[in-house]
């Protein structure tokens, strides 16, 4: 059985610091590593991600996370990464880590993940060269993703997100605002790739529990949703609680 720590949306800013510290304190007695479903930050600010990387040092398990959309606002994401690297972090986009728990081996395959929309209420890529942009993007970054869940070889496999792959965790959002909060191909990306389970955040207003149309079981692990610094999941082949 592996145990999950999984959060996401803590949106640190410059004066955040210390703020999880205290629920780090036997941790390691819990959970086998934490994982963080993006928007770390309130802009993407290297002096924010510093108050987040001055707590997350004090971490006794590994921790894998992927960038958010506000963790991109300023542009300084190549400094955001390397602030969080420093202290330990492992930051994945469009890439994947393997992780040896006891005699299982655990792979998580990460990316921030993109807006579209979900079926029967999607974009398309016809029209203006924005609309063909956006939504190239979109595709582009579930294919890599699925591309990094199928490369993975280990006893499970992990698909951390920041954009929501159902419309399931989005309820009590409103559905105009659907489009931007995730899109199916990153769904069908967690299917065709052999996910196990699916993390992510962004969907403030959503609720914690979904799953793909292929049975993938799908947590959104926002702060704002789940009330709490993290979650602890129990995953085995056969379920997840």
């Amino acid at each position: 059985m592996i145990r999950i720590a999984a959060g996401g949306d803590v949106h640190f800013d410059r004066h955040s610091q210390n703020r999880l510290c205290e629920h780090f304190n036997g941790l390691e007695t819990k959970a086998d590593f934490l994982l963080l479903a993006g928007d770390l930050t309130q802009t993407g600010h290297p002096e924010e991600i510093k108050a987040l990387a001055h707590d997350l040092k004090k971490c006794p398990i590994p921790v894998v996370a992927v960038l958010g959309n506000h963790d991109y606002h300023l542009n300084m994401v190549e400094e955001v990464r390397k602030i969080l690297e420093d202290v330990g972090v492992t930051v994945l986009e469009n890439s994947a880590t393997t992780l040896h728990i006891n005699d299982q081996s655990v792979g998580i395959a990460g990316a921030k993940g993109f807006g579209g929309g979900f079926v029967g209420a999607c974009g398309s890529d016809f029209g203006e060269r924005e609309m063909k942009d956006f939504m190239k993007h979109s595709k582009d970054s579930a294919r890599t993703f699925e591309d990094q869940l199928k490369s993975l070889n280990t006893t499970y496999k992990i698909g951390l997100l920041h954009y929501s792959p159902t419309t399931q965790t989005l309820m009590g959002e409103k559905k105009e605002i659907y489009p931007f909060l995730g899109s199916y191909y990153l769904a069908e990306a967690l299917d065709h790739g052999g996910a196990d389970v699916a993390f992510h955040g962004h969907a403030h207003k959503g609720v914690e529990k979904g799953e793909t149309l292929g049975g993938v079981p799908v947590r959104n692990v926002a702060q704002p949703v789940i009330r709490h610094a993290f979650n602890i999941y129990t995953l085995d082949k056969d379920s997840l609680s």
